[in-house]
């Protein structure tokens, strides 16, 4: 039975809302203000991260995150309207500014930035978290000497999921960070894989502060070792359910969207990925019919981009179709950007266990 059949059979509760249908737009002041820690990470703090007992570099990188936090504490050297006129230039601060999380996917990096930026004795205005991606949007949308100064205030700049991929993001975003820097802003970032960087799903620490060049005095690499805690003791992801299942659930909960995948990759490449949380507002859960492979490369990453706003704000994803560990080809998972796909595997898994509860028994 198609889709459409399953939609008509479905019960004559309200029909479900569709992603397909969103084009949102995201004005420039709705990007500065959201650069909070996401809904998943709200409450998290350096206590509620489980260290592996088998990896103690997790317990040391608590220890050192929150004596990192603690330093950051009293008047920020450069703030706005705190300098008198015809005072010396404070000097750079001495030793590192910022730390570079190292470790791979799944071992609570993110959990532990936004820690970080809850421990920084700072009011939220005066402390920015944001993903790679949506640092460049801020840039795209105020221009770089805007940024500059709406950031150069604070006492903190997070920044998860740094992208190594594109040079000239790269540059671009570096260029930024030390005009932060000389502001007195201190950094904390993690990472994504350089293309053609394979070996154990991270980036290495060397090759970041090589791409960052200038910046490398400025980060002291923390390396995080373990594996998966999203999977760690846990079991397996529920197999996919029928349409029919789907349909039905997506009708009987609140909130719930239904999209037919191949369409919603399709409708996903007329989006720019700065928009995909704003996609995602006031969902309840995301019911995809006809799961299937990505066909490409281009829409695999935009997809990943989804994966990460979905799991940021915890919307359950029920699927029918193939198991989200066969959405991409053996190619791309040996491939340049194989720790972002895992990295979706991953979360989207968890997604699928959290939207078990959403199924009627």
């Amino acid at each position: 039975m198609s889709t459409r059949a399953l939609t008509e059979a479905a019960s004559p509760e309200a029909a479900p809302l569709s992603l397909c249908s969103r084009e949102p737009h995201v004005p420039a002041d709705r990007l500065v203000a959201e650069m909070v820690p996401p809904p998943r990470f709200d409450s998290v703090r350096f206590d509620t991260y489980l260290p592996d007992p088998n990896q103690p570099s997790q317990t040391d990188a608590v220890k050192i995150l929150s004596s990192f936090a603690e330093g950051l504490g009293g008047a920020h050297a450069t703030g706005a309207g705190k300098r008198r006129w015809f005072a010396k230039k404070p000097a750079a601060p001495s030793g590192p500014r910022g730390v570079y999380l190292d470790g791979g996917y799944g071992v609570g990096k993110t959990h532990l930035l936004a820690s970080l930026w809850h421990a920084t004795p700072a009011e939220p205005a005066l402390k920015a978290f944001g993903t790679f991606v949506e640092l460049t949007n801020l840039v795209g949308a105020l221009g770089f000497q805007q940024t500059v100064q709406t950031l150069s205030g604070h006492r903190l700049l997070c920044i998860d999921e740094f992208e190594l991929d594109d040079p000239g993001d790269t540059v671009l975003v570096s260029s930024l960070l030390g005009k932060l820097v000389e502001s007195g802003v201190a950094l904390a970032a993690t990472s994504n894989t350089l293309p053609g960087k394979l070996g154990e799903g991270r980036f290495a620490a060397a090759d970041f502060l090589r791409e960052i060049q200038g910046l490398s005095a400025h980060f002291r690499p923390l390396r995080i070792d373990g594996e998966d805690y999203r999977h760690r003791g846990l079991p397996e992801a529920p197999s996919p359910y029928s349409d029919q299942v789907v349909t039905q659930t997506a009708y009987a909960t609140p909130g719930a969207s239904l999209d037919d995948f191949p369409h919603l990759l399709e409708h996903l490449a007329r989006v720019h990925p700065s928009r995909y949380g704003a996609l995602t507002d006031d969902l309840g859960a995301v019911c995809l019919t006809d799961v299937q492979p990505v066909p490409d490369q281009s829409t695999a990453l935009r997809l990943v981009v989804l994966a990460d706003r979905l799991y940021d704000r915890e919307i359950p994803v029920l699927a029918s179709g193939l198991p989200f560990d066969k959405l991409f080809s053996d190619e791309m998972l040996n491939g340049g950007y194989r720790k972002k796909y895992f990295r979706a595997i991953s979360r989207l898994t968890a997604l699928a266990r959290d939207a078990k509860g959403l199924v009627a028994q």
